[in-house]
Formats: structure tokens, C-alpha cells, sequence
């Protein structure tokens, strides 16, 4: 393909995409595909000769489309958003035009230095303490990661290198094998899945507490495992408080836990994947009260930020303990500007690395600090308004408190009144939802995901949950 066909190819997709997006609500939200349904579809092997890009067009509809998950449909309520705009959409092809790997200084001035200042604007945004930003001068800084899960283990890596450090030093005769198998980290039990297999792959004990009745991690609770296991021999290092828990959206107590992390040492990871993005709302930063406690603090905007996926935006105060935990530095790496701007390669997991922020600077600039906020506004609005639907059938009650875009709900009655609920929606194939499961309790979550969403969404989506409450009740009887 040459320029000529490129830019044929390129318009038709571009009116595909428009097209495709504008009129997501008209899909089927959920696939009825069963697995395997494409193999068939296609070749069993690759062509020899070149197709016609023409031909290629008209497998999107035949092949790609009947499997289809279509998150950024009003309809769609499961797991968190993903974020999705024309701004970003046009950005990963300038990305993928310029195709860098941005893994040092020298391999892309401009990949490294954008991300330095948008990391830098993300931070003002959301008011995040001077001493993480690049330009306060200090050792603080910020990196895009692909998500929050590596966010997590990248924290996590750094905190088991500092506690080594530290306690090699306390005790010179003692070496990793006999250090490591004392390390022991904390979260919640409502933290993510993917804190639990940080530990995993960092080869380290990690212990969930029990959360509060609001699913809330204190302070007092967080201390009382400390001392258990310094009692215990262990050693602790690194505790994760989450800021918008994956089940019910609920905060950690940040300016309880990360005092008692300052007081024993114990690095603090501050996880916002989803709730994150609202800090760019004034009225939502006191659940950040205490962020200047954490050591390492992380959101997705490419969860609700109207930036496309991946997109993990990460901070720390003093790098340099993950710096020197991935530092791998072989001659065909270095370059006479080292020291003097960051390589990122040593920030992150993978060596390569994509221009990320280019997503991040057309976003900013085409919409604007103000316009984001109205994104995040109109959502928690949307929450409200479900929950006010929800509220007005007696045989409904909502799970927990209704926080940022997230509605936790569920029929009075048993578990598996809810299971069938659940199966009966799903099954309809209008709207998709997923639930979640606490002490013994079985609820049904609606997250607002789509920038498209509109008020009559929300009245459709629980006329929806409705009608599947009825057929339940139906068959019940």
C-alpha cells in the first residue's frame, strides 16, 4: 500500500469510525456469538497475494462486528468505563505514523519530554502534591504505565528493593533468601484483583484485611496487621489504599493508613484507576486528604478521562528506588544524555514503549480542563438519577452509597433472586451488566460508561432491569 491507497483506506475508515460511534446505540450491546463463531469466517491461512483494502472494509461488518462488545454504548454498565474521543482516536494514528520506542531520551526527545509535562499538567489538575511533580525541582515525577495493575507491581517492586536495601543494612549478614520470605504487604479485601497478583509476581506475602461496613480500609485496622507481624518476625513494606474500589466504589481512609505507613516505614501505593479522573472536580479531592503521606499514587485516564486506552497515569516521590530496581543498562542503551532527562525504560516492566502522551495533549487541549469536568459531572448526575429510579421501586434496594458514576442495586431477597435478575438482563442483550459479591451478599452493579449517555439512557436502562424483574417475579409465581 502507498500513500495514495493510505489516504483512500484511511478517509473510509475515518467515516466508518464516525459512523460506527454515533450510532453504537443502535447495536446490540452484548455479542450472541458462541466460541469459535469466527474461525469459520476466514481462511484458514494467510493470503499470498495482496487483497484489496476495499475487501478488508467489508470483513469489519461480517467478521469483526458479530463479536463485538460494545463498550462505549449507553447501554453498556459493566465494569468501569473505558474512555473513547475523536481527539485520542486521531492521536494513536499520529502515534502510530511516527511508530517510536520511546524506551530512553535519545530514542524520541519529544515521547519522553511530552510525558514529563502532561504528567506534570495531569498532576495540577487533580492537585496532587508539588513534591511528585517533575517541575518542582525535586526527586518527584510521573510516567504513563499501560494500567493500573502495573502501576501496582512497578510500586511494589520498588518498595521490596527499598525494604532490602534498608534491611541489609540493619543486617549485613543477612542476604535475599532469608529477607524476601519475611516481607509481608497489605490491602483491603475490596482492593483489585490485580494487587493480589502483584504479589504473586513479586514473590511476596501480601495479606488482605477486613474492610470496614462501608468497605472502607482504616487506619487502626491497617496498624493492628503491622504490629501482628513485626511481632511475628516479618517485615512490612508496602500497603496499597484504593481510592474507588471495583465493587462499590468505595475510598479507603488515605489520611489514616498513610500516617501509620510513615510511622513503620511501610511504602503506600494509592490506587485510583476509576475514581481518579473525578479528582479534576474540586468537590471530590477530599478523598485525597492525606495523599502527601503516599510514596506512589496512580489513576487511568484512560478509564474516564476521555483518553483511549492505554493510558495509566503514575507518580512517585523518589523514583529512584524503582530507578535502580529495573536498571538494566547495556552500552547500546546508553547515550551522552543520561541523568539529564528520564528514560523511561527504567520506570516500567516492558523495555519498549509507545508516544502515550500525544493522547494526553490533543484530550487537554481539545476539550479543556473545563469541558472534562462537565464529562465527570454528567455521569455522577446519570448515577443519581438511576438510583432515584431505583429507589422508587419497593422491591428494589440500593447496595452501599451511590459514589462517583457507580449504582450498586439489588431485589430484596436471595442471592439467587439476584443471580436470575442478573441472567434475565444479560439475556435480553439490551443493556449489560455485571455484579459483584460481598460478605455474602450478591448485588448487581450500573456503571455510567458511554460519553454518549443521556438522560433517556437511564430511564431506558432501568426500564430494562424492570421488565427483567418482572419476567423473574413471573416465573417465580
Amino acid at each position: 500500500m502507498e500513500a495514495p491507497e493510505f489516504k483512500d483506506f484511511a478517509k473510509e475508515m475515518v467515516d466508518y469510525i464516525a459512523n460506527y460511534l454515533e450510532n453504537i446505540r443502535d447495536r446490540r450491546v452484548l455479542p450472541s456469538v458462541e466460541p469459535g463463531y469466527l474461525r469459520p469466517l476466514i481462511p484458514s491461512e494467510a493470503p499470498q497475494r495482496p487483497e484489496s483494502w476495499e475487501d478488508v472494509m467489508a470483513d469489519i461488518e461480517r467478521v469483526i462486528m458479530p463479536g463485538v462488545t460494545h463498550w462505549h454504548s449507553p447501554k453498556f454498565h459493566a465494569y468501569f468505563p473505558t474512555a473513547n474521543s475523536y481527539p485520542a482516536i486521531v492521536a494513536d494514528m499520529l502515534c502510530g505514523a511516527i511508530a517510536c520506542i520511546g524506551f530512553s531520551w535519545i530514542a524520541s526527545p519529544a515521547c519522553t519530554e511530552l510525558e514529563v509535562v502532561m504528567l506534570d499538567w495531569l498532576g495540577k489538575m487533580i492537585g496532587l502534591p508539588e513534591e511528585f511533580l517533575a517541575c518542582s525541582g525535586g526527586k518527584g515525577g510521573g510516567v504513563i504505565q499501560g494500567t493500573a495493575s502495573e502501576a501496582t507491581l512497578v510500586a511494589l517492586l520498588g518498595a521490596k528493593a527499598k525494604k532490602l536495601q534498608q534491611v541489609k543494612a540493619e543486617h549485613p549478614d543477612w542476604d535475599d533468601s532469608v529477607i524476601i520470605p519475611k516481607l509481608v504487604g497489605y490491602c483491603s479485601k475490596q482492593a483489585h484483583s490485580s494487587v493480589e497478583r502483584a504479589g504473586l509476581l513479586g514473590g511476596v506475602k501480601l495479606r488482605s484485611i477486613e474492610a470496614d461496613n462501608d468497605n472502607r480500609l482504616k487506619g487502626e485496622v491497617l496498624e493492628a496487621a503491622i504490629k501482628k507481624d513485626l511481632a511475628d518476625g516479618l517485615i512490612p513494606f508496602y500497603a496499597v489504599v484504593t481510592l474507588g474500589t471495583t465493587s462499590t466504589c468505595a475510598f479507603d481512609y488515605l489520611d489514616e493508613c498513610g500516617p501509620v505507613g510513615n510511622k513503620y516505614d511501610v511504602w503506600i501505593h494509592v490506587d485510583a484507576a476509576y475514581a481518579g479522573s473525578a479528582f479534576i472536580c474540586p468537590e471530590y479531592r477530599h478523598f485525597m486528604k492525606g495523599m502527601e503521606t503516599a510514596d506512589s499514587f496512580n489513576f487511568n485516564p484512560h478509564k474516564w478521562m476521555l483518553v483511549n486506552f492505554d493510558c495509566s497515569a503514575m507518580w512517585l516521590k523518589d523514583p529512584s528506588w524503582v530507578i535502580n530496581a529495573f536498571n538494566v543498562d547495556p552500552l547500546y542503551l546508553k547515550h551522552d544524555q543520561q541523568g539529564s532527562a528520564p528514560d523511561y525504560r527504567h520506570w516500567q516492566i516492558p523495555l519498549g514503549r509507545r508516544f502515550r502522551a500525544l493522547k494526553l495533549w490533543f484530550v487537554l487541549r481539545l476539550y479543556g480542563i473545563e469541558n472534562l469536568q462537565a464529562h465527570i459531572r454528567r455521569h455522577c448526575g446519570f448515577a443519581t438519577q438511576f438510583g432515584e429510579l431505583c429507589a422508587s421501586d419497593s422491591r428494589f434496594e440500593i447496595y452501599g452509597d451511590i459514589n462517583m458514576g457507580l449504582v450498586c442495586f439489588r431485589l430484596k431477597g436471595s442471592n439467587d433472586l439476584n443471580e436470575a435478575l442478573l441472567k434475565k438482563i444479560n439475556g435480553r442483550g439490551n443493556i449489560h451488566l455485571v455484579p459483584s459479591k460481598i460478605k455474602e451478599t450478591y448485588f448487581l452493579r450500573m456503571a455510567v460508561c458511554s460519553r454518549f449517555t443521556v438522560s433517556e439512557d437511564m430511564e431506558f436502562s432501568w426500564n430494562e432491569v424492570k421488565a427483567s424483574a418482572n419476567e423473574v417475579f413471573a416465573e417465580k409465581n
